[in-house]
């Protein structure tokens, strides 16, 4: 029996049913944004189609499929085909790296530390040692597909979205990648596995990193381009941004690739600073096998996919010198120095709540000095 091929097919199926899961998830999570919001603004959303309007998102669906594929006249074909495409494989893709759960319960099949011969971890397609770095590097490709889209399209509307669109995810990927910064310091390793094993036996990340976390929620929200950060695609100035001449499924690829993002956002959201699929620290795991379970993850997703849909509804957009000033002005330098503080806590050992000490006491520090600095400059 050749083994190799085994574990290739089966990782192909594996990534298969993760893809498949995905766009099932955003099909559904369509339905559940609108329903929500409407909640939140006393309206019904939509409720026809199925009980409750479950079959919204399909009929959604089967709609864009049968819609005209239109394509301008002053449009090159090739990357107008192609960038959505790009933008949806750099969605999916990046989830691969994702420990979805660190053991194989209830499937009777060795992780790699429990020993045998193929050993594997059914519930990640690809364990890499590298695994932030592989997805920080994945993620950065994604502006290709929006600018591509906006640039093919021979409109200047559509152009001007795609402009926006790169000076906006490049600007926050930097605020991106300091807030994991300083969480790998701690840990001491780039695998998401590690990242979650390591909470396993302390508190949350969240608790010894609070600010390296509302960075990154932050940048993850300019990242996904979601409101109130949505610029490239802001329909009152662009008509509909880098997709307005998008039509039919090759618009609901972008729509798709969006939303994939921002799960995939989440679930990194969850597995570097609220344990992945740890229920809570120091649950032993002999005693309450579902202590770690793709179960806790899915939810801990539904609560971060909520959040989402909370801030959309509740926050105006920012103009795009106020989205600009926040990444480079404000962003950035808390990234660099929560990574500037954790790196000294690092060489003197702290323990967890040392980090929360340090950094929320130079936050303070800093915030009083700028009230007073600012009162000082009032009386004058």
């Amino acid at each position: 029996m050749n083994w190799d091929l085994i574990i290739i097919a089966e990782t192909a199926i594996r990534a298969l049913i993760t893809c498949a899961l995905l766009q099932l998830a955003f099909a559904m999570m369509t339905r559940w944004e609108r329903r929500v919001i409407a909640k939140m603004q006393w309206r019904l959303g939509p409720n026809r189609a199925g009980p409750e309007g479950l079959l919204q998102p399909f009929a959604d669906g089967l709609k864009l499929l049968f819609k005209e594929q239109l394509i301008p006249d002053r449009a090159r074909p090739f990357l107008f085909l192609v960038a959505p495409c790009v933008s949806l494989v750099v969605s999916l893709t990046s989830f691969s790296v994702i420990p979805v759960q660190l053991g194989n319960f209830p499937f009777p099949v060795l992780t790699p530390e429990q020993g045998g011969e193929h050993a594997r971890y059914l519930f990640q397609i690809a364990d890499l040692n590298v695994g932030v770095l592989f997805l920080l590097g994945i993620t950065s490709l994604s502006v290709y597909g929006i600018v591509l889209g906006g640039w093919a399209s021979g409109n200047k509307y559509s152009l001007l979205g795609g402009i926006r669109a790169s000076a906006q995810m490049i600007s926050y990927e930097l605020s991106l990648g300091l807030a994991l910064l300083s969480p790998l310091l701690m840990v001491g390793s780039l695998s998401f596995r590690e990242i979650a094993l390591f909470q396993s036996g302390t508190a949350w990340l969240f608790l010894a990193q609070p600010l390296a976390c509302v960075v990154f929620i932050i940048a993850g929200l300019a990242e996904t381009n979601r409101a109130p950060f949505d610029l490239p695609e802001a329909e009152q100035e662009l008509g509909a941004g880098f997709h307005t001449e998008y039509s039919g499924m090759r618009f609901s690829i972008f729509f798709m690739a969006e939303y994939i993002a921002m799960m995939t956002v989440s679930s990194v959201l969850v597995t570097v600073f609220f344990g992945g699929p740890i229920i809570l620290p120091f649950v032993p795991h002999n005693l309450f096998p579902m202590a770690e379970s793709f179960l806790w993850f899915a939810l801990k997703i539904l609560i971060c996919m909520f959040c989402f849909i909370w801030i959309r509804a509740t926050f105006p957009r920012f103009r795009y010198d106020q989205l600009m000033s926040i990444g480079w002005r404000v962003l950035l330098p808390l990234g660099m120095l929560n990574m500037a503080i954790t790196a000294v806590g690092v060489a003197l050992r702290f323990p967890w709540w040392g980090y929360t000490v340090a950094i929320g006491g130079t936050v303070a520090l800093l915030y009083i000095g700028g009230k007073l600095s600012r009162r000082g400059e009032d009386q004058h």
